[in-house]
């Protein structure tokens, strides 16, 4: 018998708070069967605030600091720093934020901690806009889509922020994308992230099916799709930045079928729509031509 790739280990409960079929949480159960129950938590605010259940309660079987919405990577870096201060240099510190506090209001925090390369998992459990506070736009909205701050008459018009790019800026020894739809590479990507030293930026495709005006049961479906229509290429980024690879073993599938079951772009005409498919498919192209051109230059070192 094969070993099975998905522990087995829960350390997360159900008695949580989440929405049905959230993103978020499905992220956060693979990623601490990952990680093992040596792990300290960070987390800001942000829907994972409130899905861990009121004090003393907690859906989760590790230890949580509750931080500032702008503070979770500096706070993580502090909380490492203090351990390894008593002689813990095992217990893996993950600051975990939403796309707001990471993107947008975290952004500061994040880009200093990477500066310093502290020794923390930053992660991103990305469902594309301020769930928490009511579904309003972030950085990481994609083009077309409605929230109540971008409503159908005045819809999001300027392209997600690539924050890959922007980590990859800071020469960090490791970033990844994931997708909660992909639990086994999601886990080999936590556990690859865990045994190097210095920051690791790690980026969760975790669709909300609130926000996305998405039908629950249709969660995993939307991850699946999201990574075979090349909305959010599945990668990771080593060697501090000079070393990329995409994963491309899937059988490709169309945009229009990823984001016509989403309510937040049913608003959108077939003209728009395959403006912004054709935008997504320049934009694959491109990372393409980057990972190839990577590839290509000698005598890159970490």
């Amino acid at each position: 018998m094969r070993e099975a790739r998905i522990p087995t280990e829960e350390l997360m409960g159900s008695g949580h708070l989440a929405c049905q079929g959230c993103g978020a949480t499905i992220a956060m159960r693979f990623a601490l069967k990952a990680l093992g129950s040596k792990t300290i938590l960070v987390i800001p605010a942000c829907c994972w605030a409130v899905i861990d259940g009121t004090f003393p309660h907690s859906a989760v079987d590790v230890p949580i600091f509750h931080t500032a919405f702008e503070t979770a990577a500096v706070t993580a870096a502090g909380v490492k720093a203090g351990l390894e201060m008593r002689g813990d240099f095992e217990t893996t510190v993950v600051a975990w934020a939403g796309d707001g506090g990471t993107f947008d209001i975290g952004l500061q925090a994040l880009s200093g901690t990477a500066e310093r390369n502290d020794d923390i998992i930053y992660v991103c459990y990305d469902n594309e806009a301020y769930m928490n506070t009511g579904i309003q736009r972030s950085s990481s909205t994609p083009v077309g889509a409605w929230t109540t701050t971008t409503p159908v008459t005045n819809y999001k018009t300027r392209p997600k922020k690539n924050m890959i790019d922007i980590m990859a800026a800071h020469a960090i020894p490791y970033i990844a994308t994931a997708s909660v739809a992909y639990p086994e590479d999601l886990i080999r990507k936590f556990k690859k992230a865990k045994a190097i030293k210095g920051t690791k930026y790690i980026q969760i495709l975790a669709p909300c099916p609130t926000g996305w005006k998405l039908s629950p049961e249709l969660t995993i479906w939307a991850g699946r799709k999201a990574v075979t229509s090349k909305v959010y290429p599945m990668l990771e980024i080593t060697e501090n930045g000079n070393k990329l690879t995409v994963w491309k073993d899937f059988e490709a599938t169309s945009f229009k079928e990823y984001i016509k079951p989403q309510g937040r772009f049913r608003h959108l005409k077939e003209n728009e729509i395959e403006k912004i498919g054709k935008d997504v498919e320049s934009s694959w192209q491109r990372l393409l031509a980057r990972e190839k051109m990577l590839a290509s230059i000698p005598g890159l070192e970490a």
